[in-house]
């Protein structure tokens, strides 16, 4: 049994922490954050590293799969900023890892060397306003007409839906008796006619904002239907494999990322801060609070990197991603919090990254099934054994 993180992961985190300092300064990621900004020319920069392609088969000009990989890029652009983070998931996972699970031959060739060049980002438009973790109520309508796809609905909480290329939605196309057998996946270009993007004005994850989404007679090419001919009516089964699995590592990567950043504002202010004559980190109640943050980090890492790595070696692994989502993204608020505390004021105010860490780890045990949900599936999947 061996924790030690192989020299290519190694590698590519010493890349990513080098490009994050260089590309993604501290005083730049405020700004994205305080103006909900996607600034698309860092993430062009970050493409150059070939890091878009590491769900992708080299056969499409990717670097092959590689979820540990993928997992690394996104705890490390997380501990900086979401603005570039968020938008990765959207075209490495959302679009690449879709597409190469779910798509035609043709769809895969046509959009898969878009993903690794950097220029095609999915949205999820799976949520409805009265559809959340229930996806297979969802009510949105698409009708089949001869080579044409015509949707009629609204989604809600669709993450980055104003910088896509695509919004990845989920319609129900055949009878409403038939559940889980009436779903399909379909590609909606966001400035299709009939589409209304309204943005939501959230606590965090800036750079990628919320929204509102109207479908009013939109319609598509049939060949926009994920799958195609087989893949209409079928979308239950595209949206319950492999893809949720990694879609539950993807924020809980994103929680380590954002429970190391606060840990290591913390740390550092710890030993700068001084009062009543010495620096607050001399104090036991400070050492104390550091220490537990420091386990309960390194803890959800091990959680997260062997579900990552069950998901990489496509080993059954349900219970285990659903075991890393809740512990990061719990963990992740807490460690937020904590910092906030030991930085007292100063950790209130927007002058410092702790405020937004705050922010955004408060949004993460919600998002990709909530903790509530994990909870659900760890019981349910593990069966009457506890071990």
């Amino acid at each position: 049994m061996d924790f030690t993180e192989p020299d290519h992961l190694r590698q590519l985190r010493d890349t990513l922490e080098r490009f994050v300092e260089n590309e993604m300064p501290r005083a730049a990621a405020a700004r994205w954050d305080r103006e909900n900004h996607f600034p698309r020319d860092v993430f062009a920069k970050l493409a150059e590293l070939g890091v878009l392609g590491l769900t992708v088969p080299e056969a499409y000009g990717g670097a092959g799969r590689d979820i540990l990989a993928t997992m690394v890029v996104i705890e490390e652009l997380s501990r900086r900023s979401l603005a570039v983070a968020v938008p990765y998931i959207m075209g490495a996972c959302y679009a690449g890892m879709n597409l190469v699970e779910c798509a035609t031959e043709a769809q895969r060739a046509a959009l898969l060397p878009r993903v690794v060049e950097g220029s095609l980002l999915f949205a999820y438009g799976w949520t409805e306003p009265n559809a959340g973790a229930d996806l297979a109520s969802v009510t949105t309508r698409a009708m089949r007409r001869g080579d044409t796809v015509r949707i009629n609905g609204a989604k809600r909480f669709c993450s980055g839906a104003s910088i896509a290329d695509f919004i990845y939605a989920l319609v129900r196309s055949g009878p409403e008796g038939a559940r889980h057998k009436n779903l399909s996946l379909v590609l909606v270009p966001p400035t299709a006619p009939g589409v209304t993007i309204t943005q939501i004005d959230g606590m965090g994850m800036k750079g990628a904002a919320t929204t509102d989404v109207l479908f009013d007679d939109v319609d598509v090419p049939f060949e926009n239907v994920v799958g195609g001919e087989p893949g209409w009516n079928n979308g239950w089964s595209m949206i319950v494999g492999s893809g949720l699995d990694v879609e539950k590592l993807e924020v809980a990567a994103m929680a380590i990322g954002i429970a190391r950043a606060a840990l290591e504002d913390a740390w550092a202010y710890a030993y700068d801060r001084r009062q009543f004559g010495k620096r607050i980190a001399e104090f036991q109640s400070i050492q104390h609070k550091l220490a537990d943050m420091k386990t309960q980090l390194h803890a959800a890492r091990l959680v997260l990197y062997h579900a990552a790595w069950l998901a990489n070696e496509r080993k059954p692994c349900a219970v285990e991603t659903s075991m890393a989502k809740l512990l990061a993204t719990e963990v992740a608020r807490t460690l937020a919090l904590e910092s906030q505390t030991i930085l007292g004021a100063y950790g209130y105010v927007k002058d410092f990254d702790v405020e937004r860490y705050v922010r955004d780890a408060l949004l993460l045990p919600i998002i990709g099934g909530s903790s509530a949900v994990q909870r659900n599936n760890i019981f349910k999947l593990s069966g009457p054994s506890v071990a």
